[in-house]
């Protein structure tokens, strides 16, 4: 039995360089990281940390310079670019601070889409537990453009989840969220851990929404300073604060 087998991604030794300019920018700098089955991590970090490139190449949506990343059993830099679309397609959830909602779809068609293109029968049993568990029934006729955002980011959430995916991947959710219906949205991320053993990697600045995570890491050019489990608000705020005042040395 393979010892990772437990884990819903994991990256190895990944590197992520672009050239800005004729310069060479390290994004990823050789970044080791696992995230079992079933819990919520929180990734933080200053601006250009490289928390939102640690995101995009662990979900498939960048090719990382080198270095693996694994989702579940399978090596995404050996698929085709369109077996690598189908995979992020069946097994992989995205929440984007932007929602991403199709505006000419009702709230139902946007939850059900990713299924439709998959050519997946829908699972009404479980579609029906995921509307109930988001509070959308009453709106599921409803355009994105009748909903407020935190019901638009509820819509975004059941569309990541009703495909019952390894690992849904959130991109500052709560950023565009005032702060009751942010809290709102991460209990619900919350509840989709705990009850449905859900996985959730979420990129945030806000500690707040961090202290949801069962773990929070923190990156800094390029690399994971922070490992930490659960650590709560403050101490959260002070890790990010202590990064802003003196510079991160990071063995190896």
């Amino acid at each position: 039995m393979s010892v990772h087998n437990d884990l819903a991604v994991r990256v190895e030794q990944l590197t992520r360089t672009y050239r800005t300019d004729g310069q060479a920018v390290t994004a990823l700098a050789g970044v080791d990281a696992g995230f079992a089955r079933g819990t919520f991590t929180a990734v933080m970090g200053p601006s250009g940390s490289g928390k939102s490139t640690l995101l995009q190449t662990a979900a498939g949506l960048d090719r990382p310079t080198s270095g693996e990343v694994w989702i579940g059993d399978t090596e995404l830099a050996r698929l085709s670019e369109t077996r690598l679309t189908k995979l992020r397609r069946d097994r992989i959830g995205f929440v984007f601070q932007a929602f991403n909602l199709i505006g000419a779809l009702t709230v139902e068609e946007n939850i059900v889409l990713p299924l439709r293109l998959s050519g997946a029968r829908p699972d009404r049993a479980w579609l029906a537990e995921v509307v109930r568990r988001v509070g959308l029934g009453p709106r599921l006729a409803h355009r994105p453009a009748q909903l407020s955002g935190g019901q638009q980011q509820r819509v975004a959430i059941a569309r990541a989840v009703a495909m019952r995916p390894d690992v849904i991947f959130c991109d500052e959710p709560t950023g565009a969220l005032d702060t009751q219906t942010a809290a709102e949205v991460l209990a619900l991320l919350r509840s989709m851990v705990d009850e449905h053993g859900q996985t959730v990697v979420m990129v945030t600045h806000d500690p707040a929404a961090a202290s949801y995570a069962d773990r929070v890491i923190v990156l800094a050019d390029g690399r994971i300073v922070r490992d930490m489990p659960q650590p709560g608000v403050a101490r959260i705020a002070e890790q990010l604060a202590s990064l802003r005042r003196t510079p991160v040395t990071v063995a190896g």
